[in-house]
């Protein structure tokens, strides 16, 4: 985008934050699902329950899954609710939600091959465009974000259906678990696909972010300390509106020495916090 210069190591970078940090939602949201409402019986009062039933079925459970169950501190909650579950679910939802967001912009990043942004380039899957030989289109992003579209609506079925606890049962319970269940398997193997067959392989097109970079307007912001805000305008205005280098425009007016220039134009150093050297 036309704004200040990040580098691609921030934005992935910042997509690997993405990543890490729903992860570790998810795995605090799985950890509500170990609580088990087994010893309540219909209503949470455990009528008609031997007293060790869920203490020795749980510890079973736990041995056999190697999972770490546990019994529901409140009968009446843990049945006539199901809300670990709808957490869980919103977990999922903001993953996909997330992954919806990196997808999408790894598509548009490898944009091209000759309109559009090409900052990258991705693994070819498929043979091409099925009317524009050796295109290579980002299906491995198109297949993610649909997986999230349909996470997302799985979300909302089961928000609905969670709060359907009528009393102290909630009988949507097969629509919750059908869709926490495909939630999970779908974004299991897509997120697993996307980073085998198209992160694993993603090239930076080094060429095409350098001639954007010097091409785009916003970095003559870095001017102001060394010839003043109206000169700078002046520069990047003329830039913009010529389609050519801010450097180029500086040079033809005779602004600055190539030194001074060159520090001026420090582009990593833009990418990093602070305040520009000079005064």
């Amino acid at each position: 985008m036309d704004a200040t210069p990040v580098r691609l190591g921030q934005e992935f970078g910042g997509y690997a934050m993405q990543v890490t940090r729903a992860i570790e939602r998810l795995r605090h949201a799985s950890a509500d699902l170990a609580e088990l409402a087994l010893g309540g019986t219909a209503t949470g009062t455990g009528i008609n329950t031997h007293p060790d039933f869920a203490r020795l079925t749980i510890e079973h459970l736990s041995r056999e899954t190697g999972l770490a169950f546990r019994e529901a501190e409140n009968h009446f909650a843990a049945q006539g609710s199901q809300d670990a579950c709808v957490s869980a679910s919103g977990a999922l939802n903001a993953a996909a939600s997330g992954l919806m967001k990196i997808a999408d912009d790894i598509r548009w990043l490898s944009s091209g091959p000759t309109s559009g942004i090409r900052e990258i380039r991705l693994p070819a899957v498929q043979p091409g465009s099925s009317i524009m030989p050796g295109k290579v289109n980002p299906v491995m992003s198109e297949a993610l974000m649909m997986v999230a579209a349909r996470v997302a609506g799985n979300h909302t079925a089961v928000t609905i259906a969670g709060g359907r606890g009528n009393f102290e049962l909630n009988v949507m319970l097969p629509v919750i678990a059908h869709s926490l269940l495909e939630s999970i398997t779908l974004l299991a193997g897509a997120s697993r696909a996307f980073a085998d067959r198209c992160v694993a392989g993603i090239e930076a097109n080094r060429e095409r972010a350098r001639e954007l970079l010097d091409r785009n307007p916003a970095i003559a912001t870095a001017l102001n300390p060394y010839i003043g805000y109206d000169d700078a305008a002046t520069v990047a205005k003329q830039a913009a509106r010529e389609d050519r280098a801010v450097r180029d425009v500086v040079r033809e007016r005779g602004l600055l020495d190539e030194e001074t220039l060159e520090e001026a134009l420090d582009v990593r150093g833009m990418t990093e916090p602070g305040l520009p050297a000079k005064e």
